[in-house]
């Protein structure tokens, strides 16, 4: 069945969301025109708007709709903590959790050499150059815990410690998440909470 070039061109344009593939593509497709049609033309609206209206913050990177984010903006934060993020969703994540008080900075990515991303598309210059400002205290290098993730935190915390060597670098601590049972949890995760303990 040939489904026309405009109904191909909208489930090409879903499969490129991260997690959806073209059996989901073609059914969120069928979903929205068949069933929503207000809901489609709301989210093709609300697209269309986030692109024209949202940004990246002049300080931390993040996306926003002002030249500096309220996050950046806010006199509460602690000018003193610098966390590194890779992502606007994994800053929101670190927000919600209420255990931090201070900015931020998002890299849009991770060093990744086999796909093209390296410091400079990471802008870990003005990174450094933020941590180096003479206010920064600590940088909490909050990666992924992947192959690339780890590259990356030792990269930034060399390039910091390099930079300004009274600037504390630290790390995520890794390990058992909270209300886990040590049967259920994989052993690398075991193995990297043991070399991860502190004093009770």
């Amino acid at each position: 069945m040939k489904l026309g070039r405009t109904l191909e061109g909208l489930i090409e344009s879903l499969k490129r969301l991260p997690g959806i593939g073209p059996r989901s593509a073609q059914r969120i497709a069928f979903h929205l025109l068949q069933q929503d049609r207000d809901g489609a033309l709301l989210l093709g609206r609300a697209l269309l708007d986030a692109v024209e209206k949202v940004g990246r913050c002049a300080r931390c990177n993040t996306l926003t709709e002002q030249e500096i984010c309220e996050t950046c903006a806010d006199p509460q934060r602690d000018p003193g903590l610098l966390c590194v993020v890779e992502s606007p969703a994994d800053q929101l994540v670190i927000e919600q959790s209420l255990a931090y008080r201070g900015l931020y900075f998002v890299l849009f990515g991770r060093l990744s050499p086999l796909d093209g991303v390296g410091p400079r598309e990471i802008e870990l210059d003005r990174l450094v150059a933020r941590a180096a400002d003479g206010v920064v205290r600590e940088v909490v290098v909050a990666t992924s815990f992947t192959p690339e993730g780890d590259a990356t935190a030792h990269f930034i915390a060399e390039a910091v410690r390099s930079r300004d060597p009274d600037v504390k670098v630290s790390r995520l601590a890794r390990g058992v998440p909270a209300g886990a049972e040590l049967e259920y949890t994989d052993v690398n995760t075991i193995a990297q909470a043991m070399l991860d303990r502190r004093a009770q």
